[in-house]
């Protein structure tokens, strides 16, 4: 895993406008946010992708992650916001270090989506959710 600008932030090396901190989480302001309040919670362990992180890891995060919302909404005055996870390169992912966005959303700022569902065939999906329920 590279050094990325999140571990040198829970290093201390790179200042931050910190919201929460905990022993194994750490939550601030974005420093390019989409809209006032945007957040990020990022776990202190060093893994790239979600499916890279440790259960207690994710425990932590799943713990903290309402709260951090809650007062977003209550600070920025927002009533809706989105959580915003990405996983890879390819999946939009730019620091390599696993974290969630908390994104105020009101009438004008706030995450666009550009959600293009499909149809999914039964025998496919029953098929890949076998496969997938074997596989956990």
């Amino acid at each position: 895993m590279s050094d990325s600008i999140f571990s040198r932030i829970i290093r201390g090396e790179v200042p931050c406008h910190r919201v929460y901190e905990d022993e194994l989480t750490i939550a601030f302001l974005d420093v390019n946010p989409v809209a006032p309040g945007h957040t990020l919670v990022v776990p202190k362990e060093p893994a790239v992708t979600l499916a890279e992180l440790s259960d207690g890891s994710a425990a932590a995060l799943g713990k903290v992650l309402p709260r951090i919302c809650r007062a977003v909404c209550k600070a920025t005055g927002a009533t809706a916001y989105n959580i915003l996870q990405n996983n890879g390169v390819a999946a939009h992912q730019v620091v390599e270090h696993v974290h969630f966005h908390v994104i105020p959303k009101t009438d004008s700022q706030g995450l666009g989506i550009n959600w293009r569902p499909g149809p999914l065939n039964p025998e496919a999906g029953a098929e890949l959710g076998r496969k997938i329920a074997r596989l956990l």
